[in-house]
């Protein structure tokens, strides 16, 4: 039997999930909008807020913030309706997801920003991009080119940061694994 996860609201955490065996989860630009309207409505009947997202091609990155939903309800909800929809999609059977989601508390200011650069760096890191805006399945491109979202609060994110907020995340996030120190962090 699974032990439960320890879940309290108003709590954030870095979810990853990977396909099963590695597998790819998004195959078509469809299969990228499909989890994002899933994911909307989940957020909908399940309030949380989402600071970051980055779905790669077989496996996701959230930050979610839950409100006075389980983490785990939103979780389950969310990859359900996307496994049925892509099992269907390919006419395919099982599992769709490799194992239980990875959740990782996120208490401290600065480990909340490392964990949104950590997301947004990730098609770079993967070497899809050379950009992180560039990346289209990101909440990146909505920060630093001040995008509106439906999906997405930037507001904590970028209270970390002194004005212009989205130029100083911008700056953070793409020249500070570069360049270690030369950078103006977040004044956490």
């Amino acid at each position: 039997m699974r032990k439960s996860r320890n879940w309290e609201p108003n709590t954030t955490f870095h979810i990853t999930a990977r396909g099963n065996r590695k597998e790819d989860l998004f195959r078509e630009r469809q299969d990228h909008l499909k989890y994002l309207s899933y994911l909307k409505e989940t957020q909908e009947k399940h309030p949380f807020q989402l600071h970051a997202y980055c779905l790669m091609s077989n496996h996701i990155h959230l930050l979610i913030e839950t409100d006075n939903s389980p983490l785990q309800s939103i979780i389950r909800v969310l990859h359900t309706r996307y496994a049925i929809y892509f099992n269907k999609k390919y006419d395919l059977v099982g599992h769709v997801f490799q194992g239980r989601y990875g959740s990782t508390k996120i208490d401290l200011p600065s480990y909340f920003i490392k964990a949104s650069r950590y997301i947004h760096m990730n098609p770079v890191e993967a070497r899809i991009t050379t950009r992180p805006e560039d990346y289209e399945w990101s909440s990146y491109k909505s920060y630093v080119k001040n995008i509106d979202h439906p999906l997405l609060s930037k507001s904590r994110t970028l209270s970390y940061f002194s004005e212009p907020p989205e130029h100083h995340y911008k700056e953070y996030v793409e020249t500070s694994k570069r360049k270690k120190g030369t950078t103006k962090g977040p004044s956490l």
